[in-house]
């Protein structure tokens, strides 16, 4: 009996693991289209805490093409988190680029973004205020992070490379310490992080 039972719970958690990764593999295969044409609701979540749902915020490359540089959004709509607000898609981390941080995050839900509620403001207004909160940050981080929605903290503990999505990954993994990002487009809707450690 406890051999059945052994089995029984090791099926159901490789299906489980079967059912993050195989979905997290098919995100980061698509192409710049797939992106442009992904459903917000598409991508799987990886809970509230450290992984995916503190994700990495923010930031476009500017002009400058470093990252947190502000640039308007210029090219098809990502609610899938493989471009960045440009309309770019990221650029490969640098090699000196850590192998994980420890961030902040400031969440701003939008329709159609997953778990936002079914009364969620429209795109356009949440990127109007997840840019006025990307300036708060810069100047009072814990003030910005109060008027973020559900899912915004101060520390959400430390997440390793290879979790988030393309834009999040690099916008925080670009970061320098202390740092805080531009607004970046995920799947859970519009982030601007800071880098903690």
């Amino acid at each position: 009996m406890q051999k059945a039972t052994a089995f029984l719970f090791a099926v159901l958690v490789l299906g489980a693991i079967a059912l993050v990764v195989i979905p997290a593999a098919g995100r980061r295969g698509s192409t710049s289209t797939d992106a442009a044409t992904a459903d917000a609701g598409t991508t799987s979540d990886a809970g509230a805490t450290a992984s995916a749902d503190a994700g990495a915020e923010p930031s476009d490359a500017g002009a400058s093409g470093e990252p947190g540089g502000e640039a308007e959004p210029t090219g098809p709509v990502d609610a899938g988190g493989t471009l960045l607000l440009t309309g770019e898609a990221p650029p490969p981390l640098a090699g000196e680029a850590p192998k994980s941080v420890i961030f902040g995050v400031i969440l701003v839900q939008y329709k159609g973004a997953q778990g936002a509620p079914t009364n969620a403001r429209p795109r356009e207004e949440a990127l109007t205020l997840a840019k006025q909160l990307a300036e708060e940050a810069k100047t009072d981080f814990k003030a910005a992070v109060a008027k973020g929605d559900k899912g915004s903290m101060e520390n959400a503990g430390r997440l390793p490379r290879g979790i988030l999505e393309p834009a999040p990954e690099y916008v925080l993994f670009s970061l320098a310490k202390g740092a805080v990002s531009e607004v970046v487009d995920t799947p859970r809707g519009y982030w601007i992080v800071q880098r903690v450690e």
